[in-house]
């Protein structure tokens, strides 16, 4: 699985995941840093990646329908220090089945893990 992590979230995170076994791409160490969010987004499209960023102009599922890109992984926490993000990205890639994620608008909270897919109906 390609993911890019944006540049609101922690290096380490990168770490973690590749030393996981996934492909992830950052968009500091592509020299994306600092760009508009559509740049940013563009990039990832062009590269087939899920993006993975707590970035709120990601969090509008009207503008980003499950199955019109790679996928979204948007992280939501009420308390997001450097030490829980890395928590709780961890903690999801170990138990969720991520593979399924492609596609599709993904929302992480402290508590729950709200996936959309391609063609399911909204709440």
């Amino acid at each position: 699985m390609k993911f890019k992590l944006d540049e609101n979230l922690p290096l380490q995170i990168a770490v973690d995941l590749r030393s996981g076994g996934y492909d992830i791409d950052t968009v500091p160490e592509e020299g994306l840093a600092g760009r508009l969010d559509m740049d940013v987004w563009d990039a990832a499209q062009r590269e087939g990646r899920i993006l993975i960023t707590q970035d709120l102009d990601f969090s509008d599922i009207r503008k980003f329908q499950p199955g019109t890109h790679y996928g979204i992984v948007v992280i939501r926490l009420q308390a997001p220090s450097r030490q829980n993000l890395l928590t709780r990205v961890r903690d999801v890639f170990q138990v969720e089945n991520v593979t399924e994620w492609t596609n599709c608008f993904v929302v992480v909270t402290e508590r729950k893990i709200r996936v959309k897919k391609p063609g399911s109906a909204r709440n």
